[in-house]
């Protein structure tokens, strides 16, 4: 018997309803704060957004956020939304001032769907605008209006207060991760020059815009000077370092394009294309690019994301009828970087030298990359070190973005992530031991080395990091000392030949409970000794304590609660002051008594106890 289709079958949601039954449309994903892109900071992004247009149009220098626990503050000093649209602007869809390109030439929230967005997924929410000597306020809840304040006078400076609070009916026990706001701030005042934002008090501001950037991402100095430049709408930001990938940074109207997308494939063309007529020689395209780490930002009217988010530029105009963006972007990295080569012949030469040396080392390693790329198909097929995910075989490509892949060890871990997992979007890659310290070690012996060759394989950067295969790479080892150890070497080896990997934000380690304090009527699982004494409190003295040794001792049943919604993921991150170098030369070097003298001095009482 088919099923009934009748009226009532038929339903119309308001702006409010939409966006909360489907905020994967246009925040992405929600997620708990422990991810660069998870929604909290999307959230936080589009309030920005409008702030730093403001800006852009030559209104407001100085912005300051707040961000107390949960509750976020941003206020900024441009003109103010009209005093008779506030409500209009929070609240209905397809309502906003960038439709008009006259008041917001190149800005980067075009569709007046952010600020809503933010109003529905927010447990409060309100907005004040001050304009000519007047304030205009409205409150929400859950996007629901709960006071609407007429006009009144104000001795405030024109511009806007938003203050907003994430619903945790939405994101569950979020939190703010301080690294992943700065980075944001710090992006902003790059791409802006000239612009303040004051994050809780700290001052951020850039003169030199994308050379600062470099530097800010640069562990170490480039192998020459970076070159540095610019014009009303497009700017760029190069040099070589050290490491052994391509690492690019990529933004349209200050929109940080995490995907790339039109605006960064013309720039990685466009250099190839002078790089080889400055030189006048056919170099291969890997040996031009590699170990370079660039900036781009690129000004447009009505640019077109490949999604509500904005983190792939799918434009091909600059402007309806204009010129396209690869010929604009190939016509200036033509001509200002084929003149800068020629007037500082000292960078030309250090330059050449570097491809010519990459030249030479892929020619020598690739008849190993070609034997190692054969035994990584003959692993996969025969020894199924690899249990992929189903996303990456449909249609689904927003699901691809909640991809993930868990790097353990040993069968009995591999095996119970693997029958717990979510067979759509989460993989399994198992590790045969510990693996090698590759500490100082070329990129040609790690080819060699059969683990490091089959994860390289797994994860699809082999060549570069533009198509890794997840988005999540997990490090789910056991909380012991060998567990400890092996997650030591996987960063290292990310760190040594894919720092991009852990700049990005993909690197993350799971965070799996240590104990099961249980009585016939409940069980919690504790992190840490001191959500163990909580649960104790909680359920009394007579109950279970179980202490987990191991990834393989806890059921299949069980680990599901650990990888699902509720997963822990601790994230991998690296700063301004991590220098790679010296961290892998102190931790993983032939520095044996002083590392020694460091956990001596460091080691507390509590962890000599689990």
């Amino acid at each position: 018997m088919s099923a009934q289709y009748t009226e009532e079958h038929i339903k119309t949601l308001d702006w409010r309803e939409h966006i909360r039954k489907r905020p994967g449309m246009y925040i992405g994903k929600l997620g708990d704060g422990s991810s660069r892109d998870d929604g909290i900071y999307v959230l936080l992004k589009e309030v920005l957004d409008n702030a730093v247009d403001e800006y852009m149009m030559g209104f407001g220098k100085t912005i300051e956020v707040t961000i107390n626990d949960r509750l976020v503050k941003v206020r900024d000093y441009g003109r103010g939304i009209p005093l008779g649209k506030v409500v209009d602007v929070a609240s209905k869809m397809n309502t906003g001032a960038k439709y008009d390109s006259k008041a917001f030439k190149k800005s980067v929230g075009l569709n007046g769907v952010g600020i809503k967005a933010v109003n529905a997924l927010s447990s409060s929410f309100r907005i004040e605008s001050f304009r000519e000597g007047k304030v205009k306020m409205a409150e929400f809840t859950y996007g629901e209006i709960r006071k609407d304040e007429k006009e009144k006078k104000s001795d405030m400076v024109d511009g806007t207060l938003v203050c907003f609070v994430p619903d945790n009916r939405m994101f569950g026990k979020y939190h703010f991760i301080s690294e992943y706001v700065e980075a944001l701030v710090k992006n902003y005042v790059f791409l802006n020059a000239g612009l303040t934002i004051i994050l809780n008090g700290q001052k951020f501001h850039s003169r030199n815009g994308l050379l600062d950037l470099l530097d800010e991402n640069m562990d170490s100095p480039g192998l020459y000077p970076v070159i540095h430049l610019k014009n009303h709408d497009f700017e760029m930001a190069m040099t070589h370092g050290s490491q052994y990938t391509e690492e690019y940074f990529s933004y349209v109207n200050g929109q940080h394009t995490v995907q790339g997308g039109t605006h960064l494939l013309a720039f990685k063309e466009a250099l190839v294309k002078t790089i080889r007529e400055f030189y006048k020689k056919e170099f291969d395209p890997s040996d031009i690019r590699q170990s370079i780490v660039a900036a781009i930002s690129i000004k447009i009217e009505e640019p077109v994301f490949e999604s509500q988010t904005k983190t792939k530029l799918g434009s091909k105009d600059m402007e309806p009828g204009g010129v396209s963006i690869r010929n604009f972007i190939h016509d200036f990295v033509k001509k200002n970087l084929d003149d800068y080569l020629h007037k500082h012949p000292e960078i030309a030469d250090i330059l050449h030298k570097k491809i010519v040396e990459s030249e030479k080392e892929r020619k020598a390693i690739s008849n190993i990359q070609k034997l190692a790329r054969e035994r990584a198909k003959k692993a996969n097929l025969h020894n199924r070190k690899l249990r992929d995910c189903k996303v990456h075989y449909n249609s689904d490509h927003e699901r691809r973005l909640e991809s993930t892949i868990f790097i353990t060890e040993g069968d009995s871990a591999s095996g119970s992530i693997t029958t717990s997992r979510d067979v759509e979007t989460q993989a399994v890659f198992s590790l045969k031991g510990k693996p090698l310290n590759t500490y100082g070690l070329t990129k040609k012996i790690v080819y060699e080395n059969e683990e490091f060759n089959l994860l390289q394989s797994a994860l699809n950067i082999e060549e570069d990091l533009d198509n890794l295969r997840y988005k999540n790479v997990v490090i789910a080892t056991d909380a012991d000392v060998d567990g400890m150890h092996i997650r030591l070497l996987l960063i290292t080896f990310f760190l040594q030949f894919f720092p991009g990997l852990i700049r990005n934000g993909h690197l993350f380690i799971l965070q799996t409970p240590l104990f099961r304090v249980r009585n016939k009527e409940k069980t919690i699982y504790c992190y840490n000794e001191d959500e163990k004494q909580q649960a104790i409190k909680q359920l009394g003295e007579k109950v279970e304590i179980t202490r987990f040794k191991g990834l393989g001792e806890i059921s299949p049943d069980e680990f599901k609660h650990f990888i699902g919604k509720d997963i822990r993921l601790e994230p991998v991150t690296l700063s301004r002051e991590d220098a790679i170098i010296s961290l892998l030369d102190f931790y993983m070097g032939k520095n044996t008594p002083e590392r020694q003298d460091f956990i001596i001095e460091n080691l507390r009482v509590e962890d000599t106890l689990v």
